[in-house]
């Protein structure tokens, strides 16, 4: 059987127990070399076999091979296994005739938000920088639309070393004919969940020059995101409500 995962940020405290289960079960354990390596901890007795970035497909090609022979397989994705994970690869490279068990997992945008407070309380839209598989001018779309429906916009993939200047791009994109102004309340969160984690709340102005990586979540807010405290959030409209309710 192979199994496809969400381990969430990568610990144990933050893995549902079904995907700990799957993993303590497993004959072996398949992933990015980042991810596997975090698993090695609190698993170090298991079998892994482990790809670098841009060998995904290889990866899911191991991983389905190992589990037609009979072998028990857990195939890794960090946050969840369907949210810009490998469920979908391998659904399409079996072509939905293998026997899949896909689990879910606490995704980046979920972590992160509740670091910072509770910047997803109302519609938002989640959109990844990298083009390495997806266009910029698509990307470019989807962050105008999301911008025109006043979503709070979580990007994943925000830099990278071969893609440094994309958030900053993104930023200018978005400050570009009025879309959003430069106060807008934005978020970004490095290393959630793990050893080195940190958080911040700055404008959509600082966000341009904030130095993201592939392990940064960031957060900008909707047209009625703001700071409370230390805490970034979108309020749902439940307290407007319950005042309109009582007269006030």
């Amino acid at each position: 059987m192979l199994t496809i995962a969400g381990i969430g940020p990568g610990g144990k405290e933050t893995m549902t127990e079904e995907v700990a289960a799957a993993l303590a079960e497993a004959d072996c354990i398949v992933g990015y070399t980042v991810y596997a390596e975090l698993l090695r901890k609190l698993y170090p007795e298991k079998e892994y076999y482990t790809t670098p970035m841009t060998q995904e497909t290889e990866r899911c090609r191991w991983a389905v091979e190992q589990a037609e022979r009979g072998r028990s397989v857990v195939l890794v994705c960090s946050g969840d296994s369907g949210v810009y994970g490998l469920a979908g690869l391998v659904c399409e490279l079996t072509e939905g005739t293998a026997p899949l068990r896909i689990l879910p997992g606490v995704t980046a945008a979920l972590s992160g938000a509740a670091v910072l407070g509770a910047p997803l309380c109302h519609d938002f839209a989640v959109v990844s920088l990298s083009d390495r598989l997806t266009p910029w001018e698509t990307i470019t779309r989807r962050l105008l639309a999301a911008a025109a429906g006043d979503f709070v916009i979580c990007l994943y993939n925000p830099a990278s070393k071969g893609r440094p200047e994309h958030l900053r791009r993104a930023c200018s994109l978005l400050l570009e004919e009025g879309h959003m102004e430069r106060g807008r309340i934005c978020g970004a969160v490095r290393n959630i969940g793990r050893e080195g984690q940190e958080a911040q709340i700055m404008t959509l102005g600082q966000l341009a020059d904030y130095p993201a990586d592939m392990f940064t979540t960031v957060y900008i807010g909707s047209s009625t995101t703001r700071q409370i405290g230390a805490y970034m959030v979108t309020p749902r409209g439940y307290r407007i409500s319950q005042e309109s309710a009582s007269g006030r």
